[in-house]
């Protein structure tokens, strides 16, 4: 992961190739040693981990487009972590969850923290906008884009966390089996994106 993060500074576009890697990895770990070369069943119907699997791979892709849309990457870092909100706010609306005082201010703290990354980083893209005026809107629509498409992924993340809860519940944990099955089963999926994956690949080769 560390050799890749230096050629992604260059090309902020790479998120899919790195992700992809990773999917890859875990996925071949896991059907080596969780399901031991496909001779072991499942302990959660494969059907839900489809739907998770769809969510998963949506936050992933998601998140990576959102590098295209004028989203820095430490803002989008930042923007990631706000995840326990998600996850809480759903967990109240969902699941009719209650939270300490505690929790609950802390994070406030962390959506201040987040509010204000943002605010910062829309005004760097304003100044840089700033000297085309005529690219100037558009520059700060796509990154509007970028914010929202961030949104969507951690409230998408969030859901996922929930149903993967519910899950464990019904039929026990198996986090090691939910980590496979959700790389593995979406390594179809980025022969969608395997264009971009090529072209990037090409690209670190240089670098």
């Amino acid at each position: 992961l560390l050799f890749l993060l230096h050629p992604c500074r260059q090309f902020p576009g790479c998120g899919n190739i790195v992700t992809f890697s990773q999917f890859l990895f875990i996925a071949v770990e896991g059907f080596i040693f969780e399901a031991n070369f496909g001779r072991k069943r499942p302990a959660i119907p494969i059907r839900y981990y489809f739907i998770m699997v769809a969510m998963f791979f949506t936050v992933s892709v998601v998140n990576n487009y959102a590098l295209n849309l004028n989203i820095a990457m430490p803002l989008h870092m930042i923007f990631r972590s706000g995840s326990l909100i998600a996850s809480m706010a759903l967990g109240i609306i969902i699941l009719k969850k209650r939270y300490s005082v505690s929790k609950y201010t802390s994070i406030a703290l962390v959506s201040l923290g987040i509010f204000t990354c943002t605010f910062m980083s829309a005004k760097q893209v304003a100044s840089d906008s700033s000297l085309n005026e005529e690219d100037g809107l558009q520059v700060f629509l796509w990154w509007l884009l970028g914010i929202a498409a961030l949104t969507f992924a951690l409230l998408m993340s969030a859901r996922m966390g929930i149903f993967q809860e519910m899950l464990y519940k019904q039929f026990g944990k198996h986090s090691k089996e939910a980590l496979f099955y959700n790389h593995a089963l979406p390594l179809p999926g980025f022969l969608l994106l395997a264009p971009n994956i090529y072209q990037h690949a090409v690209l670190f080769s240089q670098s």
